[in-house]
């Protein structure tokens, strides 16, 4: 029998040591796209949630977008009681599965954990997954609609922030209709982030807990073309728009004309979802991306980069290399995500900046031309910009070169009535305090709003959107038809 967890204290933390979940190896996960980590036990989730001291003022929460009550949900968990953790845990996350396991945890609740110096910070992430899916699979997403409030409320997008805004909305009364422009939902859960991170039946799961709760979903129907947004706003109370950000930065270097140079997305989604027997998203006209038995390169450092690395090793190339004009220290990838590359067999070449790319005589690319790069002084940011060393300029052969820029949310049609809604100079919707676009009756939050970010953002942004809807319907609805 495993031996019971320890008796907590304020010094467990010094008797119990930091357990990260456990992961497969390296050698076995490329061969694969499946989740590399798997749950703790219970008993070394109450050991590793008795590590938490219960700060007065704890600093994981205020390290957490979400404002997670972390504190309370260990306390539980370290007692035992996981359906209660989870219930606290849900109280303010809409999809705590998913967030658990995409979050750059070193980044946000345990970066802030006061054990940090110390001692290791507790594994907030991996008891916050182990917690949900224990009640998950007990029943907690056996829910079903709610008393209706007699509004209803569009969702344009069904990625993070369409899912969250559509949940707390149907847990309010509201009628939701999701509208999604692909053949499947999800939006970038299901279509960018690879399977290893995040499998694709935890996505499936929640989209079946909110057609549970009384959610639609007309899948394949692009708003602005197969339905106007004044046709939207006529047929419910208000719009919530969570179409995130997809448009790819470009590549503006001699040579971006060369065959075998692709952005990151269509690369992620073909070889995470088009080799399955799911609907892939990218068209059937796109080209297929083979990099089996290439060297693949990858251009920026974010977490698309360390996605794009990953999978092409597990697609069978020979080399898969990081280029990024900056440190380690400033990458804006996690550190995880970094840590489960280098395992894997990928290669970083930091302080490197390409500046053209070489061909052969058929218009293939054969290499990048790069030079180093150091770092001057801070931009207006905080971060050192970096700046070329003159000299210093080689050449790295490569068959496949992938961009991993970042993006930018893509333009309205400028032939519908979505391109009366402001945007800023950089294309992202214009939002007041309370998530309201230009349009009145219509909200938005997530990607297209403050540009490629984290899950957890969107989900905040979703959670103060429907609050805002909620108290922009009631306020303009008629006393007589409101039946609360």
């Amino acid at each position: 029998m495993p031996e019971p967890p320890p008796q907590r204290t304020k010094r467990t933390w010094r008797e119990v040591d930091r357990r990260d979940p456990p992961k497969r190896s390296a050698a076995d996960r490329i061969a694969d796209f499946h989740e590399i980590y798997s749950l703790h036990d219970e008993v070394t989730v109450q050991a590793q949630a008795s590590r938490c001291i219960q700060c007065p003022k704890p600093s994981c929460r205020t390290g957490c977008p979400l404002a997670n009550r972390i504190p309370e949900w260990l306390a539980l968990a370290a007692d035992g009681d996981f359906l209660g953790a989870a219930e606290i845990c849900r109280s303010t996350s809409n999809m705590p599965e998913i967030c658990s396991r995409v979050c750059p945890q070193e980044r946000l609740c345990e970066g802030n954990c006061i054990l940090n110096g110390p001692s290791e910070p507790v594994c907030i992430g991996a008891i916050e997954k182990f917690i949900n899916e224990y009640a998950l699979a007990h029943g907690a997403g056996d829910v079903a609609p709610v008393a209706p409030n007699g509004f209803s409320v569009a969702v344009i997008g069904s990625g993070p922030a369409g899912m969250a805004c559509a949940d707390e909305l149907a847990r309010r009364g509201y009628a939701v209709t999701i509208f999604e422009s692909q053949t499947s939902a999800g939006g970038l859960l299901m279509n960018g982030i690879p399977s290893f991170k995040l499998e694709k039946n935890v996505v499936e799961r929640r989209v079946a807990i909110l057609r549970r709760l009384g959610v639609t979903f007309r899948l394949g129907v692009q708003v602005g073309r197969d339905i106007s947004l004044a046709q939207l706003l006529e047929s419910h109370d208000a719009v919530f728009l969570g179409i995130g950000a997809q448009k790819a930065k470009d590549l503006d270097i001699p040579g971006a004309h060369l065959h075998g140079i692709y952005q990151a997305l269509p690369f992620l989604i073909q070889k995470n979802n088009g080799s399955s027997n799911r609907n892939p998203v990218v068209p059937l006209e796109s080209p297929g991306i083979d990099v089996k038995g290439k060297r693949v390169a990858v251009l920026g450092g974010g977490d698309t980069a360390m996605d794009c690395l990953r999978s092409a090793l597990r697609c069978g190339a020979t080399e898969a290399t990081c280029i990024y004009r900056r440190d380690l220290a400033n990458m804006p990838g996690s550190r995880k995500e970094y840590a489960n590359a280098l395992e894997e067999g990928a290669r970083f070449l930091f302080l490197t900046n390409p500046i053209s790319l070489d061909g052969d005589l058929a218009g293939n690319i054969s290499g990048v031309r790069c030079i180093k790069m150091e770092l001057g002084e801070p931009d207006a940011g905080g971060r050192r910009k970096p700046r070329p060393v003159s000299g210093t300029e080689f050449t790295m052969p490569v068959d496949v070169l992938l961009i991993a820029y970042g993006f930018d949310p893509v333009p309205f049609p400028p032939d519908s009535d979505l391109a009366k809604i402001a945007v800023n100079d950089w294309g992202g919707v214009k939002v007041e305090a309370n998530q309201m676009t230009s349009v009145p009756g219509v909200f938005a939050g997530g990607d297209d709003v403050r540009g490629p970010s984290l899950v957890v953002h969107a989900v905040r942004d979703a959670r103060k959107a429907a609050a805002a809807i909620d108290s922009f319907v009631r306020a303009k609805a008629p006393m007589s038809i409101n039946p609360s």
